[in-house]
């Protein structure tokens, strides 16, 4: 499966890198929704999330995508062997549904949206800490 992926091979202690990358825009996506700034919400919902994946797959295989296609991700984050990555790479799936909507879309994104996504993204990225090294 990752064979057809575009990636980089990325020494697995540079997981940490990444993780702090996460931490970083979930607190962003947290101070954007007390300031009621949903766009921020919603492209610092997904930058948590790429990131957090990219720790996770970093950690596990030692290669993240660099794929222009974010779905590329999704698929390494399915092929790793542990317990409820495939159905994590699903809740990733839809959170990184709603990039398109916040950054391209000619309308701002709804409050209703960013606090679908802002449980979305905390669901995805409290896994991620579970099974990581310094993320618990």
């Amino acid at each position: 499966m990752t064979a057809k992926i575009k990636h980089t091979g990325v020494d697995r202690n540079r997981y940490k890198i990444y993780l702090k990358k996460a931490l970083e825009f979930y607190q962003s996506m947290i101070q954007a929704e007390d300031s009621k700034n949903w766009n921020a919400v919603g492209l610092n919902s997904v930058h948590c999330a790429i990131s957090a994946c990219d720790a996770v797959v970093v950690f596990h295989l030692g290669m993240r995508s660099v794929s222009s296609q974010h779905r590329d991700a999704v698929e390494l984050l399915d092929s790793i062997l542990i317990k409820g990555a495939d159905q994590k790479s699903g809740l990733l799936n839809r959170i990184l549904a709603k990039k398109n909507i916040v950054e391209y879309e000619d309308r701002d994104f709804l409050e209703k949206e960013a606090k679908e996504l802002i449980k979305l993204t905390t669901r995805f990225f409290e896994w991620v800490k579970e099974i990581i090294p310094e993320g618990r």
